[in-house]
């Protein structure tokens, strides 16, 4: 039997007499008299109610876990060891695991629905359907960006700070640039990610239809400068390569009935030492009606799932260039 903080303080306050008996329902042995006192002694018994307690939330946090995966089962989805882990989670921190997991955000090219696999996902999802103003904050393969491409719209504009890491790999030692060619072959590189979320959405062919039609637009930053963006979705990804100065500069460009997501990992900033919009925008505007930030943590990353365990060990070693 495992042993809560509470109960183990109990059972360990005092000296006990031998003359002890077993607690009805519970393995643990009752006493009724103090070694040191003849008055009676009730911490046993408060430990064993304790440890009953315990068992009974238990047991019932089990019951729910098979309900909601009888519940994720009956909507068409199948079950594999990492989604049954992130039900257990989901479970332990009393969320509803069906709730999140049968939540539909769109149906790709091929007809297969698009839906947040954490809790920390649907937090994301339903602040992008609420707010104006969504800042998705997050380690990589937590799903920001996919998920704010998913989100259904009429126009879509998506940019991404054009931002290259030192080649050396040391960490802040980035530099803007753009490689050689002509525009699309500079910006095709930063871009590449977001394609790749449209052709999952939409598929190759759709990708190429809603770009030649202008509804679907996908530019680097710089090229938002100016622009005033009304009906629209607009996406900035990567955003904690972007400075102070570049933040305020999108923040503006959102007009009437338009809607805008934000997405950045603080841990990656390529800015050589300088201050990251991403992160300074959150102390000017986390307390504004319409912007919501979400922060998404390793049990969001949705990857292989050793990604989470990695990322995690990466960050308290030391990894020399």
């Amino acid at each position: 039997m495992i042993f809560d903080a509470a109960a183990t303080e109990a059972l360990t306050a005092t000296t006990f007499v031998s003359n002890t008996t077993s607690c009805r329902g519970c393995s643990v042995r009752a006493t009724s008299t103090c070694a040191s006192s003849s008055a009676p002694f009730p911490s046993r018994r408060s430990a064993c109610r304790a440890i009953r307690s315990r068992s009974r939330t238990r047991r019932r946090q089990v019951l729910r876990l098979f309900d909601e995966l009888v519940l994720v089962l009956e909507s068409g989805q199948s079950l594999d060891g990492t989604k049954i882990e992130r039900t257990i989670d989901m479970v332990d921190e009393d969320l509803r695991p069906s709730e999140v997991l049968r939540h539909e955000v769109v149906r790709g090219a091929k007809g297969k629905p698009v839906r947040p696999s954490t809790a920390g996902q649907k937090r994301y999802t339903d602040a992008i359907d609420s707010s104006i103003i969504t800042f998705g904050i997050g380690p990589a393969g937590t799903g920001k960006s996919y998920l704010a491409v998913a989100q259904p719209c009429r126009r879509c504009t998506v940019a991404r700070s054009a931002h290259r890491a030192d080649p050396t790999g040391r960490r802040g030692g980035g530099a803007p640039g753009l490689p050689a060619g002509d525009l699309m072959a500079k910006v095709d590189p930063y871009l590449r990610p977001l394609y790749d979320a449209l052709y999952d959405m939409v598929g190759p062919d759709g990708a190429q239809r809603l770009i030649a039609n202008g509804t679907i637009e996908v530019a680097p930053l710089a090229f938002m400068r100016g622009r005033t963006l009304n009906d629209s979705f607009i996406i900035l990804d990567e955003a904690q390569n972007t400075s102070p100065e570049q933040m305020k500069m999108f923040l503006t460009r959102i007009g009437f009935n338009s809607k805008a997501v934000v997405t950045g990992d603080v841990t990656q900033i390529d800015l050589n030492g300088k201050h990251s919009g991403l992160v300074t925008i959150e102390k000017i505007l986390w307390n504004i009606e319409g912007i919501s930030f979400v922060h998404l943590s390793a049990k969001d990353v949705v990857r292989h799932r050793n990604r989470g365990r990695h990322r995690r060990r990466l960050r308290t070693e030391h990894v020399a260039p």
